[in-house]
């Protein structure tokens, strides 16, 4: 395979982050397991990696802090394993650039299906994309660096801004339907009751105009979904 997968397990409970360490092993990757903000913001520092787990309530540094840096410096994905359970703390997950959000107490297979799959579509991902460079108005993709830039200035998007950015701009003239998008980004059925498309599209398109506010970037074609505006 070449890549050998990496996944940083930050969870300070012992038994816990032995478990997610012994799931990531049968799915066939490495784990590595941090137990505090400070350690685990060390191996982040240190090495690249796959994929995070990450619990919020953690000594020292909290998840929610970890979180913020992650997304700041990296498009690693990142699932939120927690035993909070109120939506506000997952929208507000969501929205910071979690990928994904596991409640505790979870199920095993749920938790290898997940990795499974997000691992999956990085890989879609980053399939080779025959134009490297993908452009609109003052948009600019490099499919191979996965840098965003608005008139030059380099923008940073979570891993999943970044999969829907690069799929509308790879058909600017398609509509897609929420279950468009969410079935090929998250790789998953769309059950039609989620927000969170809505979510990581209004964080898109503020990062855009943020860059730019003279622009539009992207449309909401009513009850259809979306596309780059023409």
């Amino acid at each position: 395979m070449g890549h050998q997968i990496k996944i940083l397990v930050i969870e300070d409970d012992n038994d816990i982050n032995q478990l997610l360490c012994s799931i990531i092993k049968n799915s066939g990757y490495i784990p590595q397991p941090a137990f505090s903000g400070t350690e685990a913001m060390i191996y982040l520092d240190q090495q690249e990696w796959d994929m995070v787990l990450l619990d919020l309530m953690l000594p020292g540094m909290n998840g929610e802090e970890i979180l913020v840096k992650i997304s700041e410096q990296s498009h690693v994905p990142v699932i939120i394993i927690s035993a909070k359970m109120e939506l506000q703390t997952k929208i507000d997950a969501l929205r910071t650039g979690a990928d994904d959000y596991i409640t505790k107490p979870f199920d095993i297979e749920e938790v290898s299906a997940r990795i499974d799959s997000h691992l999956r579509r990085l890989r879609q991902i980053s399939k080779p994309v025959l134009n490297k460079v993908l452009r609109y108005k003052d948009l600019c993709i490099d499919t191979d660096s996965k840098e965003v830039s608005v008139n030059g200035t380099e923008i940073l998007l979570t891993a999943r801004e970044y999969a829907i950015l690069t799929l509308l701009m790879s058909s600017p003239k398609k509509v897609f339907t929420k279950a468009n998008l969410f079935e090929s980004v998250w790789n998953e059925e769309y059950h039609g009751d989620d927000n969170t498309i809505n979510v990581h599209l209004s964080n898109i398109r503020s990062k855009l105009a943020s860059a730019n506010p003279n622009e539009e970037y992207i449309e909401t074609i009513w009850g259809m979904g979306y596309r780059l505006k023409t």
